[in-house]
């Protein structure tokens, strides 16, 4: 896909303050992310959210059930992984990835798009 980026989230690092030192967690921490794909170094605008942790009845899932709404089950396999779905660059050609994991400890990194 021409012109078109995503994004693929491996983990975390996080200073432990027990150990004093900074610890890496992989993939399958990741209880939540966010990609905002135009930031602005400003406000994050998340355009896409993904479960990676959730099950059957957590996530989107559970979201709809507090909305009472209906979510399109095909397209809601594409939300509970590391990778995200494609994107064009925003004018800002930055994005902003802001990560969960199973915690709750959160991180956040910008990028620059080419």
């Amino acid at each position: 896909m021409d012109g078109l980026y995503s994004i693929e989230v491996f983990g975390f690092d996080y200073f432990d303050t027990q150990k004093s030192d900074i610890v890496s967690g992989g993939k399958n921490k990741i209880a939540m992310w966010l990609l905002d794909t135009d930031y602005n170094e400003r406000a994050l605008l998340p355009r896409q959210v993904f479960f990676p942790m959730a099950g059957s009845k957590d996530g989107w899932n559970k979201l709809a059930k507090n909305l009472k709404a209906t979510l399109n089950e095909e397209r809601l396999a594409a939300y509970h992984g590391t990778v995200s779905l494609p994107f064009a660059a925003g004018l800002n050609r930055k994005v902003a990835v802001k990560l969960i994991d199973d915690r709750g400890i959160e991180s956040l990194k910008i990028l620059p798009l080419a």
